[in-house]
């Protein structure tokens, strides 16, 4: 009896102890979407006994409006059999628990019997043994043979569901905070806290990884810890001894003798400087493509015997903002320090076209720290600066005005001189026949430049090559020329009969034009063998190098280039004729807008 009493006063304490975690106001929970914590196994149940229930059959209104009534009526056995009823259909059986053991409400046999369910959903039908309430289990301590461990497991299991929640109990009395009798807390959380919870992590991580990549790559980039593993950058500046020279560059005698006091000043600077005279910090040289531009700044180092830095004006810019500015510094830094020398920045249009307000910042910050070298340079450096560019009218005023590019070198297209010393030059490297007449082929290029004449050379050899000859000869000339001012031969295309009759007819009738027209441009060769995007092509060539045209010259270019159109109205009809004075139209309109103006 003895222990049977005890074991009624061990149960007494340990159910007070969640009678003091209990809601003052309210036995159902305030929510029913609670987030799980993990927590110690209880004792004596089996996981699926421990689970927590979301959501009830019964809804919230209800079950508070129902509540509230048995609260009103604590003596209504009925009242207090309607709450059991319902909290046992939303799966709250702690809550039953609870309120039939506080012996505050009336009861009768069906509520002992909601009771018991109560107590095996809770995972222990033994429970029924302990009578109803508190006051019974004085009355009737022979049916108390619970063990500790049971009435913990039960305890457990009645806190979990009641507060939606999962806690422990200590095996001591009471909880102290200390080592060996712990506090127990249940954290309750909304889904809304926990989405909330995660979003603001996983945004606090995203800012700080953002952060960390960003500092580690501005302190590679300062540092240069990356071009000292990889070595130096492709489109870093480096010194070259250049080995062209004078001789070497043909077809512009008088860019050469303009360029000729660089080599005086890089080679002898003391000689300008004891009688005060200064050089331009800055030469431009403008010229069409392939004219020999770079060649000549090649040639002037190579004839000082300076170092020569060269870069093009793309190779500046890149996508990271402020690089440009950085590599105009360096580039500067780097000719300073190897002084004499001449730095050589190719398609200066690139960065030094002219600025606009509506530009970015960002989008000036090369062409602003170009301009701030050059003011920065003196003229006793030893440093010279050398630029090209096909478009001298696109850079901005800063950029031309005296003091940074002081000069501006021509560089013409060659004329027949030029040409001629031009085919010496590059002859030299090949097998070239004895009725291969230079001049001859000079007078048939005009408008050729440097590089196209090169090509030339260069095409005539490969057809040479190509037909096993020994040398190469006069027809390998001519192939290459029309080749390059006509366009390949397309022999193998399929036409039609009549195609190819009214091909005739119209480059007949260019020809005829110029034949009786006295001041037309002589001809020079008439085809309907297809060549590139024409079915046919009348080429003309002059004698010598046109410098200018007068009125006459522009009408029988007019008449010649309408030549075809009227020997097919004139065949056909004017109904009938063809596309084929699409070619020439753009020619013509050229032509009338030049006589025009």
């Amino acid at each position: 009896m003895l222990l049977q009493g005890s074991r009624a006063a061990s149960l007494s304490s340990q159910l007070s102890r969640f009678a003091t975690t209990r809601r003052h106001h309210s036995t159902l929970p305030f929510a029913q979407l609670n987030r799980p914590s993990p927590i110690p196994k209880p004792t004596g149940l089996s996981p699926l006994q421990c689970q927590r229930y979301l959501f009830g059959g019964s809804s919230q209104n209800v079950l508070a409006r129902m509540e509230r009534s048995a609260n009103n009526n604590p003596g209504s056995a009925a009242a207090q059999n309607s709450l059991y009823n319902a909290l046992l259909k939303a799966n709250m059986p702690g809550i039953i628990i609870e309120r039939y053991r506080s012996g505050k409400f009336a009861s009768n046999s069906l509520s002992e019997a909601v009771y018991a369910k109560a107590l095996q959903k809770v995972g222990s039908g033994s429970e029924q043994a302990l009578g109803q309430g508190q006051q019974q289990q004085q009355l009737n301590p022979a049916n108390q043979n619970l063990s500790a461990d049971q009435l913990q497991a039960i305890g457990q299991a009645v806190a979990a569901r009641s507060y939606g929640g999962q806690i422990g109990i200590s095996n001591k009395n009471s909880g102290t905070g200390a080592k060996d009798t712990p506090l127990y807390v249940v954290v309750d959380e909304s889904l809304g806290s926990s989405i909330f919870r995660w979003v603001r992590f996983f945004l606090f991580f995203g800012f700080i990884t953002y952060f960390s990549l960003l500092l580690v790559t501005v302190f590679v980039e300062t540092t240069g810890i990356m071009k000292n593993v990889r070595g130096s950058q492709a489109n870093e500046a480096k010194p070259e001894h250049q080995t062209v020279r004078f001789s070497d560059v043909h077809g512009c005698d008088e860019a050469k003798d303009e360029l000729q006091e660089l080599v005086e000043f890089l080679s002898n600077p003391e000689r300008f400087s004891s009688l005060g005279g200064k050089l331009p910090k800055g030469i431009l040289l403008v010229g069409p493509p392939g004219t020999g531009k770079t060649l000549l700044a090649r040639a002037v180092a190579g004839e000082a015997g300076v170092p020569f830095f060269y870069m093009s004006g793309s190779e500046f810019d890149e996508i990271y903002v402020g690089v440009g500015a950085k590599r105009v510094r360096e580039l500067f830094a780097q000719a300073r320090a190897k002084a004499p020398a001449i730095i050589f920045i190719d398609e200066l249009d690139a960065i030094g076209a002219k600025r606009n307000e509506r530009d970015a910042a960002y989008v000036k910050q090369t062409l602003n720290q170009l301009l701030t070298e050059l003011d920065g340079f003196s003229q006793t450096s030893g440093v010279i600066i050398i630029a090209a560019t096909n478009f001298p009218e696109l850079l901005d005023k800063a950029l031309t005005r005296p003091g940074r590019f002081d000069r501006k070198v021509d560089v013409n297209l060659p004329d027949v001189r030029g040409r001629v010393d031009i085919l010496n030059h590059h002859m030299k490297n090949i097998q070239v026949s004895t009725e291969v007449d230079a001049t001859v082929i000079a007078r048939g290029t005009p408008g050729f430049s440097g590089a196209d004449l090169e090509n030339l050379i260069n095409q005539a050899a490969i057809r040479a090559s190509r037909d096993k000859k020994a040398k190469v000869g006069p027809e390998d000339f001519d192939y290459a020329k029309d080749k390059i001012l006509m366009g390949a031969e397309a022999r193998n295309r399929m036409l039609r009969d009549e195609d190819k009759l009214k091909t005739a007819y119209h480059e007949a009738g260019h020809a005829l034009v110029a034949y009786f027209s006295p001041d037309a441009m002589p001809l020079y060769k008439i085809t309907i063998v297809p060549r590139g995007v024409s079915l046919g092509t009348t080429h003309f060539l002059p004698e010598m190098d046109i410098v200018s045209k007068d009125y006459t010259e522009y009408i029988s270019d007019i008449d010649v280039s309408m030549g075809g159109r009227a020997a097919e109205e004139l065949i056909y009809g004017p109904d009938r004729v063809s596309s084929g004075i699409s070619g020439v139209s753009f020619f013509l309109s050229l032509m009338l807008y030049r006589l025009l103006t």
